[in-house]
């Protein structure tokens, strides 16, 4: 009997080490392979003998190419003064003050969450353009601002649009995480409120705050969709990019600004990661929550900042909306579904936008099924410590991949009938899903698949250890663990991921810009192609219907899984 367990137990182990191999194997298939092809890539001319730096050479000594560098850094540094300071008042206000409708004003900004960033741009147009409602001081009824949108100055506001609410929920969990035992020795001290805010806040939230400077960078240095609306004649790598690959044909220097896009992008990731991790460590196990006392000046002050800020979003999607609705922008203001009629228009209409529900929904299905599983595995399995660190290494990869690099090497991967490697050709067996929906499933599981699987593993950090080691002592397969205990405990952070996976896919351009073939048409690259046309009221009004199915799948997600998240909360509380 003895010996049949431990066989059991052995085979069980077996089992779970090969399942993480698989999970490397497949990582290195879909990440790191098709990396080590853009690289490859960008050492080679056209005709594809290796020329080593000489292409990184060209790219540097052409100033029109260079100078995209530089205005990347701008942008993204701006970027991320603004979006940092608004998010940490905003997280603030949400998490320190008696501030009333928290959920109110906190739903509000991660509505922001839910649109292509080339809505930013589209609305920043009907709002700051030539036309705009601004601009023409809301049709003469007050003189007008003309901010010269078309540069930096709309790159930086639709890039702080777009990062504003990852600041917010940064900072919101930074500053939820302080002891308040702190706060008390400050005032047992006799500390000022601006004393106690230097040298209580701040170094309390610094991990917090640095994290959300790279990751403000990150997203504004890698964005595609809105400096593509409002850039003009400003370049930036990214766009660069699509102007290299889509306009141009030239692959080559495609993959030279992608790996020039990379540098920046990684090293910024290395540093978050190092700082993510110091935060975590400075979580201590006897902290208490801090409970905001009431101050009516600061109270109504910030309330009066979140009003503002709230309004300003609603304002932004109102205008969204109306634009999408008026007849001819600004002479015939008359509301009309006229711009909902995509059968005049390129990009394919409304059999684009129920496509990229159904790759959403096989995103969010296949990604979390994935996600979770890999997660599972790694983190509650023993033994065997080099290959999950591997595994671990190789999930958190794909965060520091900008979409139109995973994009791009995606092409270099899979739409090819063979592969070089070091001078051997070898058959790819891959190549079939080129131009179909797995590829564009596939770029979007692996695009948003290491927040996700961190949101695994947060969530199975919390579940604790000895429900695997009693199963094990009663020698229950560990599948039957997974399935009766793990993910029942856990159902709400699948659903989660779920919902993540889903939202993000319908709303990217990036990752899917250059994959996806005529006979799939989808709605986020719908609304760039008709940007491009020149049908600017009808993209607002396709990125109108994603915001819409957005929202509708996230409150219709919050309804159906109330029920849950009551019950999954009262079991974790006996």
């Amino acid at each position: 009997m003895i010996k049949t367990t431990i066989a059991a137990i052995d085979t069980e182990k077996w089992i779970r080490y090969t399942m993480i191999l698989m999970v490397c194997i497949w990582l290195a298939v879909v990440v790191v392979l098709p990396l080590f092809q853009l690289l490859s890539k960008s050492v080679v001319d056209l005709e594809g003998n290796f020329v080593g730096i000489a292409n990184f050479i060209h790219y540097f000594k052409t100033p029109s190419l260079f100078n995209s560098f530089g205005n990347s850094l701008f942008v993204s540094v701006m970027t991320t003064i603004f979006s940092v300071t608004l998010g940490f008042l905003y997280a603030y206000a949400l998490t320190r003050t008696n501030l009333p409708y928290k959920n109110f004003f906190n739903a509000i900004a991660m509505m922001l969450l839910f649109s292509p960033t080339l809505l930013n741009g589209i609305t920043l147009v009907y709002l700051f353009g030539r036309k705009g409602l601004v601009t023409l001081g809301f049709f003469g009824a007050i003189p007008g601002w003309n901010i010269e949108l078309y540069g930096p100055v709309g790159i930086i506001i639709s890039e702080v649009i777009f990062t504003f609410p990852q600041a917010v929920l940064i900072l919101s969990v930074a500053l939820r995480m302080t002891d308040a035992r702190l706060y008390e020795a400050a005032d047992s001290m006799g500390a000022s409120g601006f004393q106690t805010f230097i040298t209580v806040t701040l170094p309390g939230i610094k991990y917090g705050l640095l994290s959300s400077v790279l990751v403000c960078f990150i997203l504004a240095f890698t964005d595609f969709g809105a400096p593509k609306v409002v850039g003009g004649n400003y370049n930036i790598l990214a766009t660069d990019i699509y102007k290299q690959v889509i306009g141009q044909q030239n692959f080559i220097m495609g993959a030279v600004v992608s790996v020039v896009l990379l540098i920046p992008t990684v090293i910024a990731f290395i540093m978050d990661r190092i700082v993510q991790r110091k935060q975590v460590s400075m979580i201590a196990a006897k902290s208490v929550p801090l409970q905001p006392k009431i101050n009516r000046f600061k109270d109504r002050l910030f309330l009066i900042f979140c009003g503002f800020i709230s309004l300003v979003i609603m304002g932004f999607f109102a205008t969204a909306l109306f634009a999408s609705l008026v007849k001819v922008w600004p002479y015939n203001l008359n509301l009309s579904l006229d711009h909902y009629n995509f059968n005049r228009m390129g990009g394919g209409g409304y059999s684009a936008f129920f496509n990229s529900i159904k790759m959403s929904f096989y995103s969010a299905v296949v990604g979390t099924a994935i996600s979770f599983t890999s997660a599972y595995l790694i983190e509650k399995s023993r033994g065997m410590p080099l290959m999950r660190q591997a595994a671990y290494f190789l999930s958190i990869l794909p965060l520091a991949l900008p979409g139109l690099v995973i994009g791009l090497a995606y092409i270099f991967f899979f739409n090819t009938t063979s592969w070089n490697i070091l001078g051997f050709y070898l058959p790819n067996p891959l190549n079939s899903l080129y131009g179909t929906m797995a590829i564009l499933v596939l770029s979007n599981v692996v695009h948003f698949y290491t927040v996700s699987f961190l949101t695994a593993t947060t969530a199975l950090k919390q579940l604790d250890r000895e429900f695997e080691t009693v199963s094990e002592s009663m020698s229950v397969p560990f599948y039957k663990t997974f399935f009766k205990v793990t993910m029942p405990v856990c159902l709400p952070a699948i659903l989660e991921i779920g919902i993540y996976y889903f939202v993000n896919s319908m709303a990217t351009v990036s990752a899917v810009i250059f994959l996806y073939s005529a006979d799939i048409p989808l709605a986020a690259v719908a609304v760039a192609n008709m940007d491009d046309a020149g049908d600017i009221a009808p993209a607002c009004a396709m990125s109108v219907l994603i915001v819409l199915t957005n929202v509708v799948v996230r409150v219709g997600y919050g309804l159906v899984t109330k029920g849950i998240r009551a019950r999954t909360e009262k079991w974790l509380s006996k």
